[in-house]
């Protein structure tokens, strides 16, 4: 119990060790580049190539880089953010419960998808650095890049990939995949919300997921099931096969 506590604790030291002012100024600067850039996003017709994460992630980068603030202390000051974003991928499970019934309904109809999916995107990845001749390196870090962030870099470093660069593939992947995944689903006329759902959460993960849950609560449901299903399946295979 000891122990657990004193893990707690040091999840929430940075916060302790930061100047309060500079750590809210991050904190309200961040978010209130992201509202901006969602409304931006809405009164445009929600254009896919304006998505909130896209147009935030260019201000906040821009802003650092003409304010002269260094990236990790940056990340210091919203490590309030870092720390909620667990609870956050918790409470994704709650559409998910309310769609059980539908879930059981379906059965390995819906496990079928995800699976294939979920293979076929780092595969067809993979290949595209492979024909590239990239270092090896690479190559292992391409192949997490449709699971969500903790398992991805917790995954690159078991097969002999770079956790960081993972990290960074997996919100372009995520961004790339809420951005283009709804234009796709148009043009493929699927109407299916079950459909919608598997494929933003399996290829697309938490980024994927949170575009289908302003879809309808059946979609993010869905997309939670791909997203979960998906990071495990791929974290337990991947060291299984190249560590």
């Amino acid at each position: 119990m000891t122990s657990a506590l004193q893990q707690i604790t040091a999840q929430f030291s940075p916060l302790w060790s930061q100047d309060v002012g500079f750590m809210f100024a991050c904190l309200l600067g961040t978010l209130g580049v992201y509202l901006l850039s969602r409304q931006l996003y809405f009164w445009l017709n929600q254009n896919p190539l304006l998505h909130p994460l896209t147009i935030s992630t260019l201000i906040i980068g821009f802003s650092l880089h003409f304010a002269a603030i260094d990236v990790i202390e940056f990340k210091l000051g919203i490590t309030l953010f870092e720390l909620l974003l667990g609870p956050a991928t918790v409470a994704l499970a709650v559409p998910l419960y309310n769609q059980l019934p539908v879930l059981r309904q379906l059965g390995f109809r819906v496990l079928a998808p995800i699976l294939i999916g979920g293979s076929l995107a780092p595969t067809i990845a993979w290949l595209s650095v492979y024909v590239l001749d990239t270092p090896l390196q690479l190559q292992m870090t391409i192949l997490v890049k449709s699971i969500t962030t903790p398992l991805a870099m917790g995954t690159a470093d078991l097969i002999g990939g770079t956790p960081a660069l993972a990290a960074v593939i997996v919100i372009l992947t995520g961004i790339v995949g809420a951005t283009f995944g709804p234009w796709l689903i148009m043009l493929t006329k699927t109407d299916s919300e079950y459909a919608q759902g598997l494929a933003l959460g399996s290829v697309a993960h938490v980024v994927g997921t949170s575009k289908a849950l302003s879809i309808s609560e059946t979609c993010g449901a869905f997309a939670t099931l791909g997203l979960c299903l998906n990071g495990i399946f791929t974290a337990l295979l991947l060291p299984i096969l190249f560590a």
